[in-house]
């Protein structure tokens, strides 16, 4: 229950409360006068219904692809753990403590980079290159400990696959959905529920008194919804929905044995 109240509040908020009032406020302003149209409802859906539903589906793929990309990281990583762990003869465990700590620090900068604000994405992307640079540096040493020479091609060829994959996840990172769509979709959600005013007050002309209000507090409702909805998977990193990417380093680190 308490899960359901937690998720209800990450698509209801303070611009629903504003939009739901000021929809009221038109809807009463306008059965006050006796201000009646009957608006057609296929300008809803072309305005605001069919842009936000894109730009949700753009959002969704974009968070799709991060998930894809960064499990590729991972993935990659522990293959280069392996790639210490058995691939060589005997390997002494401060090699393995090393290579540990190697990704430990790619994958900390990596949440670094992803959770704070773009402004800063030029200091923090230093950490994930310095800890590319050092994987790079580990994988040569291998050589001294008896790391052939094609099982070194293949390593580096593992580090190459996690820098492309933190390229994408950056370049998802740092560009949005279409800012002139979503700035369309804000303008048109706070003026239609305000404009439709007359056609509620034509539509509930045969509803009981207090129910009047029904019908422009759900389109309200509805509509906020979807676009807070939008809005957080707008930027799958910042960890405050319930759909964002988890980073979990220790764990992750913990289950490479």
């Amino acid at each position: 229950m308490l899960r359901l109240i937690r998720r209800s509040l990450l698509i209801i908020n303070w611009k629903t409360f504003v939009i739901t009032f000021l929809s009221i406020a038109s809807t009463a302003f306008c059965l006050h006068f006796e201000i009646k149209a009957d608006f057609p409802l296929t300008l809803i859906g072309t305005a605001i219904v069919f842009p936000i539903v894109f730009s949700i589906g753009g959002a969704y793929k974009r968070r799709e692809v991060a998930l894809d990309e960064y499990g590729s990281i991972k993935a990659h990583g522990r293959a280069l753990y392996f790639a210490v762990s058995h691939w060589l003869e005997n390997p002494p465990n401060d090699l393995k403590a090393e290579i540990k700590s190697h990704l430990e620090n790619l994958l900390n900068s990596c949440t670094d980079v992803f959770t704070n604000p773009v402004s800063q994405l030029e200091e923090t992307e230093k950490g994930v290159y310095n800890s590319f640079k050092d994987l790079s540096v580990f994988i040569k040493s291998m050589r001294g400990y008896g790391l052939p020479s094609g099982e070194a091609s293949r390593s580096n060829q593992f580090l190459s696959k996690m820098m492309i994959s933190f390229e994408r996840i950056k370049h998802i990172y740092q560009y949005r959905t279409p800012r002139t769509l979503r700035t369309y979709s804000d303008v048109f959600i706070v003026i239609l529920p305000i404009v439709y005013g007359p056609h509620f007050a034509e539509s509930v002309t045969s509803y009981s008194y207090g129910l009047q209000f029904a019908v422009p507090i759900l389109f309200s409702v509805i509509l906020v919804a979807l676009d807070n909805i939008q809005s957080h998977l707008e930027n799958p990193f910042d960890q405050q929905g319930e759909d964002d990417v988890q980073f979990s380093v220790e764990k992750y680190i913990r289950n490479l044995d």
